[in-house]
Formats: C-alpha cells, structure tokens, sequence
C-alpha cells in the first residue's frame, strides 16, 4: 500500500484554519527559531555546555501536528526536541535556563537539551536514545486505554528511529492492542550522516505502516497547512477509539545533525535548495498572497517572538544554579 500524499490540497487546508489558529501556528513556529538561534549562539559564546542537536527548517512539523492536540493530550519528543517542547507550550524561559543548568529549569539544571519535560504541559519528555520513546508511547497508549481516557498520544522520532526494532516492536503492538497513538517521522532525510536512500529498501517510511494495519501517510513537512491536516485525521482516529496512525513528515534540517557535525556528507547546494523551502517565509508567502494577513502584521508577529526570547534568555542568566549539596534529588527515589 503507497502512503497518502498530500500536495494539491494546499488551498483548501490553508482555508480550513482560522486567523487565530494561523497566527498562532506561525508565532510558535518564530519562537522555535528564534529560541534555537539564541541557543546556538550561546553555545558559541561559551554559555551553553556540551551539545545541542537543533531542528531550525523544521518548524512546521513540530507545530503543525501539535496544532492537533488538546492541552491535556500526552507527547514524546527526541534529542531534536525543541520544536515540539515550544509547540505544546512550554515557557521558553524555563527552557533556557535548563539550558544553562539552572534550578528553574524544568528538570532543575540536571536535563540540558536532549533531556526537557514537561508534564503538566503533556510533554512527557525527550529521549536521547534514539528511536527510545517509541516504546513509551505504547505505553501511555496503554494507560489512555485502560483507564478509558479521551486522550491521544503523538511520539516523534526521525528517519533512522524507522530503521530500529523498537520502532517495528511500538508499531505492531500499538496496532494489535487499538491504542490511541499518533507515530510522527520527521524524515529529515539524514540519520546523523547517513542518507536514507541509503538505509531503507521503501521510498517512504509511512509505506510501513502496511505491514502493521494503520493508515501510513506522507507528506510535505514544510507545509504547515498539510501537516495540521493530516495530524487532524490521525488524531481523530486514535481519539475515536479506531487505532494508530504513522505520519511521516519529509523535511530537512538546515544545520548539521549536532554541534559537532562538519556536514561533509552533504552539499552546500542542496543546503541551500532546502532553505528556498524554508516553512516559515513558505507561510508567510501565502498568507500574504491568500491576504489573510498583511506585511505589518507578521512583522509583530516576528518582533513579539522575538521580544519573548530577548526576555527568557535575561531569566535563565539570572536564574539561580542548583546546590551541589542537592546532587541526587530527583535522581534517587525518597
């Protein structure tokens, strides 16, 4: 069975969003950029220890398909977080000063940026093994179910999570047992620095989903409109009690897979055809040429993001940082 996609329909689901959705999708989706960009340079300027694994050129995958859910509704993220912690409405400022090691940040210092929670957002936290929240989505699938919740799971993961067992193992069993889980691949078309023309024997990783009896669909993922569609119909029908959905998402990530990538397995001009693809101005474009909104207003749009990070970074700098004498609290069970 050949997965779904979606490339006509830009219209009509760009049409089925109203100005406040839009506004909003388009605000988160500046917020994660401008949050990782203000991440990146502190971790140039010395700030920000260790590595970070950033996803600017993806914005519209971790926005579009959170724009799904309902706040109580659970996710998993991946070590290439950000995006879907911002989307499901995390506080920025906590962010970096988890960032930055300090005591307010949402684990207390002690998670950095692989390892953000948070759970009275529904965000149940980020995995840096990869293709490891799979497993868990199952799970939470598992706990929705048996306690007869209206609830939806939606579990992130890249390309070369597909190519793990766990992947295989969470599919087949969400898919036996009906669970209420939505599966997302952002296909970012390198795990780490392998091109996944080179790893699969399928041109899509949603054709997989044949093999496990759920709808398998792939679309743009830098078209925000036709993410938040096909989110909508995967969420419908896990929340209707009907089973999983797996959604593939192919977009690109513009840096390199950490801090430490060289990027020598890829070309500057394929870098540089992606960015013409760029979500952000692909959504500004049309709402300009659609006259949802004009210049002006998606320039407060940008600046009011932008004012947000200026404001969560002077926090995290002047948060206070753990006490030592309180190494293992959180660690250790009481």
């Amino acid at each position: 069975m050949a997965p779904e996609i979606h490339a006509g329909a830009q219209r009509a689901e760009l049409a089925a969003l109203d100005r406040d959705s839009l506004k909003g999708a388009l605000y988160k989706m500046y917020l994660i950029r401008k949050f990782e960009e203000a991440a990146e340079a502190s971790y140039m300027r010395g700030l920000i220890h260790g590595t970070m694994h950033l996803s600017i050129g993806q914005e519209a995958s971790a926005v579009g398909s959170i724009l799904a859910l309902k706040p109580d509704d659970y996710i998993l993220s991946t070590h290439r977080g950000h995006g879907h912690c911002i989307a499901k409405g995390a506080d920025p400022a906590r962010m970096f000063a988890e960032f930055f090691g300090k005591e307010n940040g949402y684990c207390h210092g002690r998670g950095g940026s692989m390892h953000i929670a948070d759970i009275e957002g529904g965000n149940l936290g980020a995995n840096g093994i990869v293709a490891g929240g799979l497993p868990i989505a199952v799970g939470v699938g598992m706990s929705i179910k048996a306690q007869k919740q209206h609830r939806v799971c939606m579990v992130f993961f890249g390309d070369g999570a597909a190519n793990e067992g766990a992947f295989h193992e969470a599919m087949n069993m969400a898919s036996i047992w009906t669970l209420p889980v939505v599966f997302v691949c952002e296909n970012n078309k390198y795990a780490m620095s392998m091109d996944i023309a080179l790893a699969m024997a399928v041109e899509h990783v949603a054709q997989r989903a044949a093999a496990y009896a759920m709808p398998g669909t792939a679309i743009d993922g830098n078209d925000l409109p036709a993410v938040v569609s096909a989110a909508r119909a995967a969420v419908a029908r896990a929340r209707d009690g009907d089973g999983p959905s797996l959604i593939e998402c192919k977009t690109y990530r513009i840096r390199g897979h950490s801090k430490s990538d060289r990027n020598l397995y890829r070309t500057k001009e394929e870098i540089e055809a992606w960015r013409e693809a760029d979500p952000i101005a692909r959504l500004e474009n049309e709402l300009r040429q659609t006259e949802r909104f004009d210049t002006d207003e998606l320039d407060d749009i940008q600046k009011a993001a932008q004012r947000q990070i200026d404001d969560a970074l002077e926090f995290a700098k002047s948060s206070p940082d753990p006490d030592p004498a309180q190494l293992t609290r959180d660690v250790y069970a009481e």
